[in-house]
């Protein structure tokens, strides 16, 4: 499985909006690898940032 997707599953099996080191945590990925997925999910548009240091799925 990409780190993408399991970053993407992630924000499924949570519900709500997650920080970097709780989707390191639930995914078992190293800090700086999640932190680099997310940079490129948020340019891709898949992922957005409601608040300050946390993440969540985009709507669509």
């Amino acid at each position: 499985m990409e780190p993408q997707e399991k970053i993407f599953k992630a924000f499924q099996q949570a519900g709500k909006a997650l920080r970097s080191g709780e989707i390191a945590e639930m995914t078992g990925m190293d800090k700086k690898e999640v932190e680099k997925c997310i940079k490129k999910m948020k340019s891709d548009g898949t992922i957005h940032s409601p608040k300050r240091c946390f993440y969540d799925i985009t709507d669509k």
